[in-house]
């Protein structure tokens, strides 16, 4: 996408960006609303009202930051509406910390980062992502070269290949 030129998204662009977010947008706004459907379905009405309204965009950055800002305020907007209140007891320093730009970021970072972080996961040979999986749960390299009946000097060879593997994947979050 041209830096500096505004412009709606074709349906091929659309296509794929709802294909990238959505399982994310979802979770993220269950954080909010507590309800895998109900999540849906305000992820669903974001994305129509974005085609239908033929949203512009200046550059890909922040189409994932508009998706993400669009579904929070949807998601606060169902916990303020009459039915919300009536089926959930949340009270206004819920609301107030629901609203607040921390909890917002955190739990954006969150999402995108475990996404990124499993997709990693599915990318390593299966050995590798048994020995980090173990190693997750709090195994030691002895106790996983156990499970697993290899050497601890394997064990150290999976988990070095992974972390590799992890740094990559994750290096945008490096404050340069």
């Amino acid at each position: 996408m041209d830096q500096n030129k505004l412009r709606k998204l074709t349906s091929k662009e659309f296509e794929e960006i709802f294909n990238r977010l959505y399982d994310s947008l979802c979770l993220f706004a269950h954080k909010y609303v507590n309800d895998l459907g109900v999540s849906e379905d305000i992820v669903q009405n974001v994305f129509i009202k974005v085609w239908e309204d033929k949203v512009v965009f200046r550059d890909e950055d922040r189409i994932v930051g508009f998706f993400y800002t669009a579904v929070k305020n949807k998601s606060l907007d169902y916990l303020r509406s009459k039915y919300a209140k009536d089926v959930k007891a949340y009270t206004s320093e819920d609301l107030e910390t629901l609203q607040t730009e921390n909890y917002f970021l955190s739990e954006a970072i969150l999402i995108e980062t475990s996404d990124v972080i499993e997709k990693t996961m599915k990318s390593l040979p299966n050995k590798c992502a048994e020995a980090m999986r173990l190693s997750i749960e709090n195994y030691t390299n002895k106790e996983i070269a156990e499970e697993m009946n290899i050497s601890i000097y394997t064990v150290k060879e999976y988990k070095k290949m992974a972390y590799q593997k992890f740094r990559k994947a994750l290096s945008y979050l490096r404050i340069k």
